[in-house]
């Protein structure tokens, strides 16, 4: 998710201090993306240099408020209908570092999978120990989001674990042809 888009989805209810929407931002995500305020105040005049939001005139104690513009109501609006592609969202490290450690002498692929798969269940039980908790709707779709991320990444720490088990190189990786979609075609 942008930082950028975050804040306007929050500018979108209505004007806001950038202290509060760093507060918003967190407290909406469940802290799992904490904020520094410098990115926040950045990001707000990259927000207002672009014509997305407004900055308001100083309140006695110092504050500017921000508000969205029309144009960055129908940029938020764009982004709340516009789906995320994988190939859009940032690089899987832990992929990347199985892959190496596949070919490092450094590395035994096994100890890389187990440290993991151990790693990956304790903060799975943690976010369901929160869960179980009287989360808001939109920090518990969040944590639900993280433990369904946490379950594939241990199936596929399982799947890691069994080729290296087996002494296999892991199946073919797609053609740049592939592409995720769907085909719409009929038979």
């Amino acid at each position: 998710m942008s930082i950028r888009h975050g804040l306007l989805a929050l500018l979108a209810q209505g004007p806001r201090y950038g202290y509060q929407l760093r507060a918003e931002f967190e407290a909406t995500t469940g802290n799992t993306w904490p904020l520094n305020i410098g990115q926040v105040y950045t990001t707000l005049g990259r927000l207002e240099r672009d014509g997305l939001a407004l900055r308001g005139a100083e309140d006695p104690d110092g504050r500017f408020s921000y508000e969205i513009t029309p144009e960055g109501l129908a940029e938020v609006r764009r982004w709340f209908t516009t789906p995320l592609l994988r190939d859009e969202r940032p690089r899987d490290e832990l992929a990347i570092k199985l892959a190496l450690a596949l070919t490092s002498p450094e590395a035994d692929v096994r100890t890389v999978v187990q440290n993991q798969r151990t790693a990956t269940m304790r903060s799975m039980q943690e976010l369901t120990r929160l869960k179980s908790g009287d989360a808001e709707p939109a920090w518990r779709l969040v944590l639900e989001s993280m433990i369904f991320q946490a379950e594939a990444e241990i199936r596929w720490l399982d799947h890691c674990e069994a080729v290296v088990l087996r002494g296999l190189s892991p199946s073919p990786s797609p053609s740049p042809e592939y592409s995720p979609e769907p085909s719409h075609e009929r038979a």
